[in-house]
């Protein structure tokens, strides 16, 4: 009786008599399926249907497939696959699968065109019932596109986002080329010649353009002035303040003055024009070419490596030095030493020093003097590809961490 119940509230059938219902319930036939179980698939030809008793279908198109989209959920009640009994070759339009477990009954095609030809008005309520499913089914239709067109829009404008990334990406890095052009240029080109003395440098950036600089400037009394800086900080706010440090230690060496005076003008200076709270370390020296004496003020700065001519450190004292571009006050560490003839001294930033290898364990001072003698035999820019080497041979590979210069100056055999 329960069926009966059922089929006489189905929407299709609640106009048919009691006698047609009892014909029903008495001549379909029951079955169960488990879920998850495909009843129809799309493409299949069946000359059945069904009355969804109790459970839930899934209606899917393109079942199995990257474009598979599920149509709707249907519920007890309800007919499935009857839309077969209507297309040419009686295919099924789309898959149908068990969601929970179902009790169905089985209507065939010769059922069904017995019941229309006792009801003929039954086929207006079953193309009124297909009338509704396919509305449903085209405003699913049209609310899914209208969602894919939504992720569609918002992928475009992430995309235009993206490319827009992309572009102010390679037009920063040109300009970083630039100014890494720039401030490459403003170092010297060629290194000064003389008989007695061979100069090399070497100096490489941590990142596009970095902190670090270098100079030597031909003084009257035939004399060198040896510069290493290195600034706070590393990229383009360190290269601006380099370039500044850069210009006006060349302006105040070239005065002639002694070293420390030199710098501490370049610090009154700097303080005038420093807003950005940046310092710089810097070694600033004179080279004596006839008596290899080398005059010093350091600012805070590595202290100079010097080897005699066996390959041996040579002790160099020091004092409280403290940077330039911080307080108006500073203390100077001034110095003086003699080159060994036959020998080297290296003035250099703590980008070699402080390399580091996969562990953090530093490159350290004590490394330099033992390359540094090991190089003599090569001149004077060779021996600073020689550290360089060293330098990449014992970093981690993580990459370089710190702005690189080395300026070396090698005194001939007297």
């Amino acid at each position: 009786m329960m069926d009966i119940e059922l089929i006489s509230r189905i929407p299709l059938f609640t106009a048919l008599p009691a006698s047609d219902i009892q014909h029903l319930a008495d001549s379909l036939r029951a079955c169960e399926i488990p879920e998850n179980t495909i009843i129809f698939s799309e493409g299949g030809q069946e000359d059945y249907f069904y009355i969804l008793m109790d459970g839930q279908v899934e209606v899917i198109k393109a079942l199995g497939t990257p474009d598979e989209r599920l149509l709707g959920v249907r519920e007890k009640g309800t007919l499935i696959g009857e839309m077969s009994l209507f297309t040419p070759g009686s295919y099924h339009t789309a898959s149908v699968r068990a969601r929970t477990p179902l009790k169905l009954l089985q209507i065939t095609r010769a059922d069904f065109d017995r019941l229309l030809h006792r009801q003929p008005t039954l086929a207006y309520e079953v193309v009124r019932m297909i009338s509704q499913r396919l509305e449903q089914s085209e405003n699913s239709t049209i609310l899914d596109l209208q969602d894919k067109n939504r992720q569609l829009i918002h992928a475009y404008q992430e995309l235009k986002a993206a490319q827009a990334q992309i572009i102010e990406k390679e037009k920063l890095e040109h300009e970083l080329q630039i100014a890494r052009h720039i401030q490459l240029s403003i170092l010297p080109q060629h290194l000064p010649q003389h008989a007695k003395f061979d100069c090399g440098a070497l100096m490489i950036p941590a990142q596009a353009v970095g902190g670090d600089f270098y100079d030597l400037i031909p003084l009257h009394g035939n004399r060198l002035g040896v510069v290493v800086g290195d600034v706070s900080d590393k990229g383009v706010p360190a290269a601006l303040f380099m370039a500044l440090t850069y210009s006006l230690l060349r302006a105040e060496a070239s005065r002639g003055i002694q070293p420390g005076k030199t710098l501490l003008n370049v610090n009154r200076n700097l303080l005038k024009i420093n807003s950005a709270g940046m310092f710089v370390t810097v070694l600033y020296g004179v080279l004596d070419y006839a008596t290899c004496e080398f005059s010093y003020a350091r600012a805070g700065h590595p202290l100079p490596v010097i080897v005699d001519a066996a390959g041996r450190a040579v002790e160099v004292k020091s004092g409280p030095g403290q940077p330039l571009g911080l307080f108006e006050h500073i203390c100077l560490d001034e110095q003086r030493l003699v080159i060994p003839s036959g020998g080297a001294a290296l003035i250099y930033s703590d980008g070699l020093s402080e390399a580091a290898d996969a562990a953090g364990n530093e490159f350290g001072v004590d490394r330099i003097p033992a390359v540094l003698g090991q190089a003599l035999h090569l001149n004077a820019q060779g021996a600073c590809q020689k550290l360089w080497d060293a330098v990449l041979e014992f970093s981690s590979p993580g990459g370089q961490q710190d702005d690189f210069t080395l300026v070396c100056i090698k005194p001939g055999a007297q």
